[in-house]
Formats: structure tokens, C-alpha cells, sequence
């Protein structure tokens, strides 16, 4: 084998297996692939997720793979078993990406997914199940202001379609269905049947620093943290900076400074599972020589449990309520995401866990998701298991997003392994894994 090239940011390799879903991830990283030039950020549904899904349908073909777009703009690969028809294995990450994005969140396990296929196919194995590789379209919320859109329909919880929500150019979700040539009314027909499903299985990098702490390329997840995400509002009195007086100021921006201060606080006293994240912050009218009246800003609460997440959350709004009051500041909250904690399935983390520790010949790391996936929402329709990849010093949603070939190569031998020995159990259900 040939040694590894180096990543795009210059992490240096340790192994000698070049991983083509690792390259694949990098060819996907540049324009027509992102819909800026500098930087990566594919947004669901723009020019630039097109162009990916045409270049993962081609792959998913060469696999030895079908390929369909189902009602809500998910890439779907199928490869039969061994009865045409039978329920599916299904293997999913999404495709969209935030702005000025790494290579490899979501992306990914979706070539990871490919990569399985391929090694079925070349060598002529069909299995007592199907597999589908899905290409979610819309994960990270990164065009509206709503996540999990895509896989909250194959996984029959939506029940409402955003239509008036607007992007950043002020279309609308319903006009962008329509120019990509889908049909709002039939978006939800993207869901499938428990019966058509065996179980769901993503991999995905960490995103966070445990594993290269731990020294293991792989680790399996127990669970996916709880998430409240809320828009939060601070309106107070625009006034000129040279004349308003400081005892006479009803200034949104101080208010929101003294907020995020406490807010960071909070995150900061509660157990170590426990986060608390201002990520966007706008400011109006926006001028220098202008008291601000307007403060908007996002709120990201996350813990592994929802008892620890509602108390911080309870204890932020305190909080938030206190200082407006006392600065004369009016205060709106209004949750926009609510996700529950999501245990992943016993049995099947248990396999996933057996198929780490013969293939690394070690025990498996087991850690709680801090972050949020698509296999929170495909827990409602069926038992899920992930498999979690080292990334460097934990980065992710950046750039520097950096995983290692030999990581990667380590992943897909556990995914076979995991399905292989799936397979040679009788008739998998979601009954025998819940049971």
C-alpha cells in the first residue's frame, strides 16, 4: 500500500492505509461542492448539495448500488440482499454542512457507508437484509432556522413543514422545494415503515477531544445529549452616544453582555456534561454613534440528561429576567429546538461494542454525543447504534476539522464486522434488539 498523503492542513499520518472515504471527503470540500469559493458550505437544497448528490450517486453506482432522491431531497443508495425487497440495514450521516465547515462532519459516514457496500459488492456478498446508505439533506439547520429536517421526515416525527421559513437570501423553504422540484405536499413521504427497517447504524467524527485523549481511533456511543436551542431578544431605547446619559440607558447590549456572562457561568457550574453556547449575536441599529436598542442572539443549552439541562435552563432564564428587569430592558425567549436525550440501543451498541474490541483488540471507549445527529431522530423509528472517529484536538465546524486515514480504515473494518455478525444472526427485528 502506499503511504498516505498528507490532510489538507498538514496532520501528519501515522499509518500506511489510504482511505478513499477520506479522500472522497476532501474532493467534496472544494467549489462546485460548496456554495462559497473560500472555504466549505453546502446548504441544503443550494447549487452546490446538487452537485455533491450527483457525485454520491456516482459513487453509490460503482458500489453495486441503486440510487433514488426521496421526497424531501435525502440521496438514497439501496443495495439488495439476498430476497429483493427485504428491510434494510440503514447506514446514514448528512451532507449539508455549516458555514466555513470542516471535510468530515456527516460527510463522512456517508462514504464510510459507500466504502461497506463496495466491499460487499466486489466480493460477490449479499446479505439476509438490504442496505441503505442515506445522504441526509438537511442536519445542521445551517439554511433555516430549523434542523433535522430531512430525517425527521424518513423517520415519520414531522409534522409540520416550515414553508415560510427564510434563508439568507430571503427565499422561503416552500420556494426552494419548488425550484429543486419538490413537492411540499408530499415532503413527508419520505417516511419509512418500522417493518422496512432492521436498525440504523451511523458513524461520525467525535467532534470533541476524548477519543485523542483516550489514545483510540474508534469509540461507541451510549447516548445522544438533550438540546434546547432558543432565540433570545433584548429590546431596550436607541439613544444618541453623545447625549443620553449612562443613568438614563436602556442599553439592549449591555444588557446582552451581562447576559452572556452569566449564561457562560451557569454552563460552567453545572455537571462536566453540561454546555451553554451564544453563537450568534446581532445588534441594532448597528451604528457607533447609537445606543443599541436591539439584541438578538441564539442560545444552545445541552446536557446528557434532561433533568440537568431544564435546571440550567430554568436557571438561565432567571437570570436573563433579572438583569432586563433591573436595566429596563424587555426580554423575549423562544424555544426553537427541543431534543430529547437519545439512548442508544443496548444490543446494538453491545454488538458495535464487540465488533470495536475485535477488530482494535481493546476494549471500546463508550461516551455520551454532546453534539446532535440524525440518529436522535431515527431512534423514534428504529433501535440506532453509532460509531464515533478520533478527530484532531476535538475540532469540528472549523476548518482545522482533521481526521486520521488509519482512524477511518479502523471504522469501516468495525462496520463490517458489526454487519457481518448482524447477518449471521437469525432474521434481525427491531423486537429481538428492544427486547
Amino acid at each position: 500500500m502506499s503511504p498516505i498523503p498528507p490532510s489538507p492542513n498538514g496532520l501528519p499520518e501515522a499509518a500506511t492505509v489510504v482511505s478513499r472515504p477520506v479522500s472522497r471527503c476532501d474532493h467534496l470540500g472544494v467549489h462546485p461542492f460548496s456554495d462559497t469559493q473560500d472555504g466549505l458550505f453546502r446548504a441544503y437544497l443550494s447549487d452546490a448539495h446538487r452537485s455533491t448528490c450527483q457525485q454520491v450517486a456516482q459513487w453509490m453506482h460503482a458500489a453495486g448500488m441503486t440510487s433514488r432522491t426521496d421526497a424531501a431531497g435525502n440521496l438514497i443508495g439501496r443495495y439488495e440482499g439476498q430476497t429483493p425487497g427485504a428491510p434494510a440495514l440503514l447506514i446514514g450521516s448528512h451532507l449539508d454542512t455549516v458555514r466555513n465547515a470542516g471535510r468530515y462532519d456527516g460527510t463522512l459516514g456517508v462514504m464510510l457507508g459507500i466504502e461497506v457496500v463496495a466491499h460487499l459488492a466486489e466480493r460477490g456478498e449479499r446479505l439476509p437484509f438490504a442496505i441503505e446508505v442515506i445522504g441526509f439533506g438537511d442536519e445542521e439547520g445551517s439554511r433555516f432556522p430549523a434542523s433535522m429536517l430531512t430525517s425527521r421526515a424518513v423517520a415519520g416525527t414531522l409534522d409540520t413543514l416550515p414553508l415560510d421559513a427564510v434563508d439568507a437570501s430571503g427565499s422561503t423553504l416552500g420556494d426552494v422545494l419548488y425550484h429543486a422540484g419538490l413537492d411540499p405536499a408530499r415532503y413527508r413521504e419520505a417516511a419509512y415503515t418500522p417493518e422496512q427497517v432492521v436498525a440504523y447504524l451511523e458513524a461520525h467524527i467525535e467532534q470533541g477531544p476524548v477519543l485523542e485523549a483516550a489514545d483510540m481511533s474508534v469509540g461507541v456511543v451510549t447516548a445522544i445529549a438533550a438540546q434546547y436551542r432558543f432565540k433570545v431578544s433584548m429590546v431596550g431605547v436607541a439613544g444618541h452616544a453623545g447625549t443620553m446619559p449612562m443613568s438614563l440607558r436602556k442599553d439592549a447590549l449591555a444588557a446582552a453582555a451581562q447576559a452572556l456572562v452569566e449564561i457562560e457561568r451557569i454552563g460552567a457550574s453545572g455537571p462536566a456534561d453540561l454546555v451553554a453556547t451564544v453563537g450568534q449575536l446581532h445588534v441594532g441599529p448597528g451604528a457607533s454613534n447609537v445606543v443599541p436598542r436591539q439584541v438578538t442572539f441564539s442560545l444552545d443549552i445541552r446536557a446528557g440528561t434532561a433533568d440537568v439541562r431544564d435546571r440550567a435552563a430554568t436557571k438561565i432564564r432567571t437570570a436573563l429576567q433579572d438583569i432586563t428587569d433591573t436595566r429596563g430592558v424587555a426580554l423575549r425567549i423562544e424555544l426553537q429546538n427541543d431534543l430529547a436525550p437519545t439512548p442508544c440501543d443496548p444490543e446494538l451498541t453491545a454488538r458495535l461494542a464487540t465488533s470495536v474490541a475485535r477488530v482494535t483488540g481493546q476494549p471500546a471507549h463508550r461516551l455520551v454525543s454532546g453534539a446532535g445527529h440524525d440518529a436522535m431522530v431515527m431512534a423514534a423509528l428504529t433501535p440506532v447504534c453509532m460509531l464515533f472517529l478520533r478527530c484532531h484536538k476535538g475540532i469540528s465546524h472549523n476548518p482545522a476539522e482533521a481526521v486520521r486515514h488509519d482512524d477511518a480504515h479502523t471504522a469501516l473494518l468495525v462496520m463490517l464486522d458489526f454487519i457481518q455478525a448482524l447477518a449471521a444472526t437469525p432474521a434481525p427485528t427491531p423486537t429481538e434488539f428492544s427486547a
